[in-house]
């Protein structure tokens, strides 16, 4: 399961202290002469193919994660799929281009901008002369005021999910002819080319009824090179069809069919031929890799060929074994089913014709997945390890900071994404990634990976190593000592996992709650793969070190220094151990989570601090724990964004109490925030010139940073199967897909042409 906080942008961004303000901030890279922004750390893969070498007609098969409740995107229930239908069907002024910022959508609009600022901010929008709503009617001044009082926020009959931007606009006027629309603005506002995309017909926005029910299961009048054909829920399908009124370059596609299918059954839908694009986890592209590359059956050898069967010439039977069997086996196989005991040989035929029916079914799923490839790039998303500083422990910014030094940042980026073949480079900024105009690394502000000075922090804040525990029933005992039934010998590693009372380990796959730690291990703070340790020897399941030399039990004198790298003694203040709670989704498709926790943990350790692994539900994780506060710990993601003044805000804004007593956190979920944040903000989102609003921005990062609320991980992997002969559609990246330049390329084609844009 992918967990990110919110969808697309078009959908609702979803998810005593020392303050950051007294706190040293590096001099913001901005003032060098190098742009910080730097590039994209990945190119989109989408097989980009010019138009003319694609076949017109086809029908498009894409799998998405739901048929949406709602195709209003200013809904709260608005899904990322509803971003996409409304990417295809619906105007947008702006687009997303390669590099993650917002560039004009001729289709739409022919120019537009700030012709005053003085008294007011006045924007000047210019339309395409040709475009037009499928009704025939022209897109103009009428729908953008509709747009607009719906989302002021000054008619509360309007059930919006979000107002920001358009709560600013004073009003709304006919410009100098039918095509211009003039927007006067109430308040400066930066990020105004983030309005009216996209953009509904007035016949949506125009009444409060038409708004909250009229759009939720069809749009009857559209402007893109898609129409909305059906919402089917009963086959789980959105159904969209080229739309006869598009002015533009016609749709390549006939069709294209967004199906609802669960990531863990993609695989089994692409074997089936039921699909054509699909958005995969590192299994399935696995799977798919595997059978497209050549030769990827096992190696024959003279008496067995790649499929198991006897190689010619080899004098042996032609009847096929299971893929990978050696040639000795295969032998002793045809030796027993032609042999003289007629029971022995009829149970081996059977057996043989079991393992050619399962060599059958395999070779059928390699045939079927050789005809797609896997395309990668980086999703525009990041992962971010949450801090919640609401309470507890973290509630002291010194420990935090002590959790967030303690984190080799790198070494995390590159369990999750070097093995995919894609680069792992950790995310410097919580509010742009490499290649955006406000990215720049602002985690100086907060300092590099140092396990001493984060020990240094705990101390401070009054934790101290191996201090007394307070128990229930056993009374005092030291932070490290050993909890029964934990099968280890009371080697001091620090935090142990615990599986519950009789002291089994929680080992993926239950919702149980577990200690890292506290399964045996020895302490050796390794990234809990389970292997050797090369220094001391082998080390049985037991955690006792056999190895030659050793004898169970056996300790070095007092006072001999640790080695390097292990774990230090737990850590206790007041009683109490240092102990977080880190919850995480228990699903198939958050094995990546899983190991990015486990080794957080096992860097945790180092400090010690203990940590606790909650693994719970999928559909519970978001809302029950970490829009709650229920956590300490926990790993979540939050998409990029062309105007992060607009959308970062309420994500890192400071918490304030609601009237009914409660805090009103909005997305901030680590409940971490200070004024100064909130003010570079307010500053970046009211200033109209761009390098001063992106300076703005970076102050705020890197005091973000300070505060260790949220610490920025990795983006995230982008991974999608397509048909070999599928152009234009795949990883896309930053870049807004072009729906009407997407379709299969015509026979005797040959492949794709990375040179060429899919705007082409």
């Amino acid at each position: 399961m992918s967990h990110v906080g919110v969808g697309p942008r078009a959908v609702t961004r979803s998810v005593a202290f020392l303050t950051a303000s007294v706190l040293a901030v590096p001099a913001l890279a901005g003032c060098s002469s190098e742009d910080p922004s730097g590039k994209p750390l990945a190119e989109q893969d989408v097989a980009s193919a010019a138009r003319a070498r694609i076949a017109d007609g086809g029908t498009l098969r894409w799998a998405v994660d739901s048929v949406p409740d709602t195709l209003n995107t200013f809904q709260s229930d608005a899904d990322a799929t509803t971003a996409r239908v409304a990417q295809a069907v619906l105007p947008s002024m702006y687009r997303m281009d390669e590099t993650g910022r917002p560039v004009r959508n001729p289709e739409y609009l022919e120019s537009a901008k700030v012709v005053g600022t003085e008294p007011k901010q006045v924007v000047v929008y210019k339309l395409n002369q040709q475009a037009v709503w499928s009704d025939g009617r022209e897109i103009g001044a009428a729908d953008f005021v509709a747009q607009w009082r719906a989302l002021s926020g000054k008619d509360s009959a309007y059930w919006t999910a979000r107002n920001a931007g358009y709560d600013r606009i004073e009003k709304i006027e006919r410009g100098a002819g039918d095509l211009e629309v003039k927007v006067t603005f109430s308040r400066p506002y930066a990020d105004w080319k983030s309005l009216f995309t996209p953009l509904y017909p007035k016949d949506v926005m125009g009444t409060p009824d038409a708004f909250n029910d009229g759009a939720r299961r069809k749009l009857k009048v559209t402007a893109g090179p898609f129409a909305l054909k059906k919402v089917d829920t009963q086959a789980d399908e959105v159904v969209l069809t080229g739309n006869p009124r598009w002015w533009g370059e016609p749709a390549k596609l006939d069709e294209i069919v967004l199906r609802a299918v669960p990531r863990d059954e993609r695989v089994s839908e692409l074997v089936a031929g039921k699909l054509d694009l699909a958005e995969v986890d590192p299994d399935t592209a696995d799977q798919v890799g595997l059978a497209a590359a050549p030769g990827d059956a096992a190696t024959g050898t003279p008496l067995m060929g790649p499929d198991g069967t006897p190689a010619a010439g080899s004098d042996a039977s032609p009847h096929a074994g299971p893929q990978g069997r050696s040639a000795a086996a295969a032998l002793r196989s045809w030796a027993v089913a032609n042999g003289s005991d007629e029971e022995a040989a009829e149970e081996e035929v059977l057996a043989r014709e079991k393992r050619r029916k399962a060599q059958a079914k395999r070779e059928r799923r390699r045939q079927a997945l050789s005809g797609f490839e896997i395309r990668k790039s980086l999703e525009p998303a990041y992962t971010q390890l949450a801090l919640n500083g609401a309470d507890g422990p973290l509630a002291d910014e010194r420990v935090r900071r002590a959790v967030a030094r303690a984190l080799d940042r790198g070494a995390l980026a590159k369990a999750v994404l070097k093995p995919l073949g894609l680069p792992a480079e950790p995310v410097g900024s919580h509010l742009a990634l490499s290649g955006q105009a406000a990215y720049a690394d602002g985690s100086g502000a907060l300092g590099e990976q140092n396990a001493k000075e984060a020990r240094a922090l705990l101390a401070d804040a009054g934790w101290e190593p191996g201090g007394p525990v307070k128990e229930s029933e056993a009374g005092e005992k030291a932070a490290g000592a050993e909890k029964s039934g934990t099968g280890g010998d009371g080697d001091g590693d620090g935090g142990k996992k615990s599986g519950g009372g009789d002291g089994e380990t929680s080992d993926g796959g239950d919702d149980g709650t577990y200690i890292v730690g506290e399964d045996g291990r020895n302490g050796d703070g390794g990234n809990g793969d389970g292997g050797n340790d090369q220094e001391s020897g082998e080390k049985h399941s037991s955690g006792k070190n056999t190895a030659q030399g050793g004898a169970p039990g056996a300790y070095a004198p007092k006072g001999t220094a640790a080695p390097a790298g292990s774990a230090v003694a737990p850590l206790a203040k007041d009683g109490k151990a240092l102990t977080l709670r880190f919850v995480l989704p228990s699903g198939p498709g958050s094995e990546a989570l899983r190991t990015v926790a486990d080794r957080i943990s096992d860097m945790l350790e180092k400090i010690g601090i203990g940590v606790e692994i909650t693994k719970v539900p999928d559909e519970n994780y978001f809302k029950d724990h970490v829009a709650s506060g229920e956590y300490d710990l926990a790993l979540y993601s939050w998409p990029a964004s062309a105007y992060p003044a607009t959308d970062a805000r309420p994500v890192y804004a400071k918490p304030v109490p609601a009237a009914d007593g409660s805090l009103n956190v909005a997305q901030n979920y680590t409940r971490v925030g200070t004024d100064q944040v909130d003010q570079l903000f307010d500053q970046a989102m009211a200033t109209l010139d761009e390098k001063e609003a992106r300076d703005l921005l970076r102050k705020a990062d890197s005091r973000i940073w300070a505060a260790a609320g949220s610490i920025p991980l990795y983006q995230r992997p982008q991974l999608v199967a397509a048909r070999k002969n599928l152009a234009n559609a795949g990883a896309f990246g930053f870049e807004t897909p072009v729906h009407e330049d997407m379709g299969f390329l015509k026979k005797g084609t040959g492949g794709a042409e990375a040179s060429v844009s899919p705007s082409s």
